[in-house]
């Protein structure tokens, strides 16, 4: 990883309502080259906005965002986000179109020669772990899990550098989510891919985050490794948060051992 944060929000703020309620609140976030940071945090602690920042999907009322050390503010906004790939909670497939339509859209948008776009769209179905068939398929005829895998391959069509997830997972099973999941984190240690990811799940952050950012308010309140995050030493909203997972195992230890009145 460079020395330099690849990805660098400073002290933005956005108001839906004119100055009286803020979603994102003096928010910093330092995001290096190669890193995965899990952003979590409760419903309407600013994740989202903070998030859709990096890609002008929403511009902070104050404040910067730099990637690479040049503000987005003076990039071309449609160059800059097909720069970017972005995975939505629910794919965001285009149902018209196929599979592999869905896929190369970006490339194409961009003036791809129609030979490298297919030969990209069957490369990256093999990487999501997809057959090539899948291709003239349309999206309805999938599952849950396949249609995010393809979403993942849209978002990697055009070789980003940067990828935003926003609660990417969140609407599949769980056991379908953990396999997705992994497959994500192989790609992004493959590609050398710097992630983002939206997820109100904690289990999910500490499994494929590098680092955790914390927020609440608005405010990104911490941004630690996991286990530096689970280890206690902080305060006591993050506490309570990164203690779920445990105290979830402990649930589900005292529910499937054994009671006393079945030892007798």
């Amino acid at each position: 990883m460079s020395s330099s944060p690849l990805i660098q929000v400073s002290d933005v703020c956005k108001s839906f309502d004119g100055g009286r309620t803020f979603a994102v609140r003096n928010a910093s976030l330092a995001v290096a080259q190669g890193a995965f940071i899990s952003l979590v945090g409760a419903s309407g602690s600013g994740k989202t906005t903070l998030l859709k920042f990096i890609n002008r999907l929403i511009d902070p009322d104050t404040g910067s965002v730099c990637i690479d050390g040049k503000n987005t503010v003076a990039m071309e906004i449609t160059e800059l986000r097909r720069s970017i790939g972005y995975v939505f909670q629910n794919a965001g497939l285009f149902p018209h179109l196929t599979v592999g339509e869905n896929i190369g859209m970006t490339p194409q948008l961009l003036g791809w020669p129609s030979v490298k776009i297919a030969a990209r769209i069957e490369e990256l179905l093999d990487l999501v772990e997809l057959p090539a068939s899948y291709a003239t398929r349309r999206p309805a005829t999938l599952s849950g899990g396949e249609r995010q895998r393809v979403g993942v391959a849209r978002a990697l069509a055009a070789r980003p550098k940067i990828v935003l997830m926003d609660e990417p997972f969140g609407a599949l099973d769980p056991i379908t989510r953990d396999i997705v999941g992994a497959t994500y984190r192989r790609l992004h240690n493959l590609l050398g891919l710097t992630t983002v990811m939206v997820t109100h799940d904690v289990q999910e952050a500490i499994l494929l985050g590098d680092r955790i950012a914390v927020m609440k308010g608005g405010r990104v309140i911490a941004l630690d490794t996991p286990r530096a995050l689970m280890a206690g030493n902080q305060a006591d909203d993050v506490i309570a948060l990164m203690s779920m997972p445990k105290r979830q195992a402990e649930q589900v230890r005292v529910a499937i051992e054994p009671s006393d009145s079945q030892h007798a």
